[in-house]
């Protein structure tokens, strides 16, 4: 099993795919782990070289102490691009994933060769909201936050049709350690990117859960727009449209990989 060692935590990673494919990396959303992206893994192996990581308190990496922010968790892409001597890669995030993205948008574009963001915005929520949430988990624990986030991530239909996936998703987001949980929930509430998406100049595909009540599709929409390359596309679901729409999805994503230059 594959970990980076940094000064503070470890990274657990899964490399696959293509040995000789353009680098495709995938990052996770906000209590979730690798595996949410097994669906896109399995449709896009046998043409991509693909990184998929557990983000810093999630999943099997260590949670470092304190409190994050964006601009920690895309060093940590850097580094595991660093550590397997990436060059550039695409980079496909959903939720936090997708501030990360932005991030590297912004501040590493040379290492891009297309950004996908799904189910995110470029400022999630407000301050106030995630400190709020930071507090409760703090006190409680994740256990009181399941039935509101089954019902943020999935359609009520998809989670009466697909109640083992879903319940397998929700036992990863109870296994997410409280201290990597909050020190990402400060991640999200202090990153904004408004005011710099111009400064996203790779090409850049904004894919939106058509009922997400986290991130509203207009959210991705201002994203594509304001992106120097942007693009929107639309697919059925809530937060976690990649596993509600799968094949949507994963055609939307391959699309836009396959209009860049390899």
């Amino acid at each position: 099993m594959p970990f980076l060692e940094l000064p503070q935590h470890r990274l657990h990673y899964q490399t696959e795919g293509r040995e000789d494919g353009p680098w495709l990396t995938f990052c996770n959303s906000l209590g979730t782990d690798l595996g949410m992206w097994a669906p896109q893994v399995q449709a896009l192996s046998a043409q991509y070289r693909i990184l998929r990581y557990d983000r810093r308190g999630h999943g099997q990496s260590s949670a470092p102490p304190g409190l994050y922010s964006v601009a920690e968790l895309g060093a940590d892409v850097l580094a595991l691009w660093d550590h397997l001597g990436i060059e550039r890669s695409h980079f496909c995030g959903l939720s936090i994933g997708g501030l990360t993205g932005q991030w590297l948008g912004v501040h590493a574009g040379n290492r891009l060769r297309t950004l996908t963001v799904a189910a995110t915005a470029a400022k999630i929520g407000s301050a106030e909201s995630w400190q709020a949430r930071i507090v409760q988990v703090q006190h409680d624990g994740l256990l009181p936050l399941v039935d509101g986030t089954r019902e943020r991530w999935f359609t009520a239909g998809f989670a009466q049709t697909h109640a083992s996936q879903v319940e397998d998703i929700l036992q990863r987001f109870l296994a997410t350690s409280v201290e990597g949980y909050v020190g990402c929930c400060n991640a999200v509430g202090t990153a904004d990117f408004r005011e710099v998406l111009a400064r996203i100049q790779v090409p850049l595909l904004a894919i939106a859960g058509d009922d997400d009540p986290v991130c509203v599709p207009a959210d991705l929409q201002a994203i594509a727009s304001g992106a120097a390359q942007g693009a929107y596309a639309q697919v059925a679901g809530r937060h976690i449209c990649n596993l509600e729409s799968p094949q949507a999805f994963t055609d939307a994503l391959a699309a836009h990989l396959a209009q860049a230059t390899h």
